[in-house]
């Protein structure tokens, strides 16, 4: 992937450029979360109320048996928001730090970037694209968690009156204003930073190895680059779950303790492991979600470059 400009045509405007960059993160965001919302429902289920559920089948078992299908895509229109608001920001982003990386080591083209530096980009862009993120994902995680919530609240069973995402925005921003929208922006940020360091790595590193000797990595073909994409993602996953659990337990309780206080908490009450519950269902989501994240944005960009 070389956003901003890689192929060094100085006619090529970084307005133009950047704009084909948003483009596929948005329409790669869509496809994402279509993909992978129910196992992503049940990754913030388990996480936020492990003592719930034995496990991924039992927790994806008990929810479609309550709420059916509706319940697997519970927060879907947020979930959509927030993958289109984060990856237009993050491939946009990831765009020109491409640019600026390439830059700082005296490159003239972001096609010369290592796998090294194409990783830091990813890091410098996630900066950016964490502040649209957490607002939406917010809103989605609490309508993934809405009946164990209740459940939880009435100490037992527990009717569950289901509420759109406009109506929950609404009561989030009526208690705690805007400020309550980004409750759990710190351990967002750990999470997003260094996981995007390792996505955008292992994802340009895979492409490296994949391509056959004379290929450059943009020709390696729609499978491989799904390949590519899958392992970005399990990379992603498993450098950054502890800070996703935690994320996931601040937002859905409404926790106004900081990061480390809460994964504290965690450790020492439930032990390591559960900064790590939830991790099989992301794993299983990030294959076909980032295979299809990958696969639309370079053959977007691709349908672009051939009107300009």
């Amino acid at each position: 992937m070389h956003g901003g400009g890689g192929n060094g045509d100085s006619s090529r405007s970084n307005f133009v450029t950047g704009l084909i960059d948003f483009t596929g993160g948005s329409l790669g965001g869509v496809a994402t979360v279509y993909v992978s919302q129910p196992l992503d429902t049940v990754k913030v289920k388990m996480q936020s109320f492990p003592q719930l559920y034995k496990g991924t089948w039992d927790c994806l078992r008990n929810t479609y048996r309550k709420d059916r299908i509706r319940g697997l895509y519970a927060g879907s229109l947020p979930a959509v928001a927030a993958n289109v608001a984060e990856n237009s920001v993050l491939f946009a982003a990831y765009g020109g730090c491409q640019q600026f990386v390439a830059y700082l080591q005296g490159k003239d083209s972001t096609k010369e970037l290592t796998v090294l530096g194409n990783a830091f980009s990813g890091f410098l862009a996630a900066f950016f694209s964490t502040f649209t993120l957490c607002p939406t994902e917010l809103v989605k995680c609490k309508l993934q968690a809405m009946r164990e919530t209740a459940t939880m609240s009435a100490g037992g069973a527990a009717s569950v009156k289901h509420i759109t995402p406009f109506q929950l925005t609404k009561q989030i921003f009526k208690a705690e204003g805007i400020p309550g929208f980004f409750r759990g922006l710190s351990p967002t940020f750990a999470r997003e930073m260094p996981g995007y360091f390792f996505f955008f790595g292992g994802y340009e590193g895979a492409r490296e190895l994949l391509k056959k000797p004379g290929q450059t990595k943009d020709d390696i073909g729609a499978l491989k680059t799904m390949l590519a994409g899958a392992f970005g993602g399990v990379t992603l996953w498993v450098a950054i779950f502890p800070a996703d659990v935690i994320k996931s337990r601040i937002q859905v309780n409404s926790l106004k303790r900081g990061m480390y206080s809460v994964g504290m908490e965690i450790f020492r009450k439930e032990g390591p492991l559960a900064l790590y519950n939830g991790l099989l269902p992301s794993v299983l989501r990030t294959i076909p979600a980032t295979a299809s994240l990958f696969l639309v944005y370079e053959y977007t960009k691709k349908f672009f470059n051939v009107f300009i």
